[in-house]
């Protein structure tokens, strides 16, 4: 969970960054700002921003959700060898008279 706080704080982070920058240079250059395209521009330099700038933190969420997910899949093979084993139990049980 913390990788995920992480990762996200920084794209937010940057973003924010990214948009006050735009905003700031089309301020600069223009009397009128769109902030539309304020958002739509700071969203495209943040994405390709964090891509480079954040990807030790991409990848430490995601080995964080693949060994979750590799934990959750063990778990379930375990249920389903323990129970594989109590119906052939039940089953064995059901055939002596």
């Amino acid at each position: 969970m913390k990788e995920f706080l992480v990762y996200t704080g920084l794209r937010l982070a940057l973003f924010v960054g990214s948009f006050a920058i735009v905003f700031g240079v089309w301020a600069a250059l223009s009397d009128q700002v769109n902030v539309t395209w304020v958002v739509v521009i700071a969203f495209v330099v943040s994405g390709v921003g964090s891509y480079f700038l954040l990807n030790r933190q991409r990848e430490a969420f995601a080995r964080r959700v693949e060994d979750r997910a590799r934990a959750a899949s063990a778990r379930l093979e375990e249920m389903k060898a323990r129970e594989d084993v109590e119906d052939a139990q039940d089953e064995a049980s059901a055939d002596r008279p």
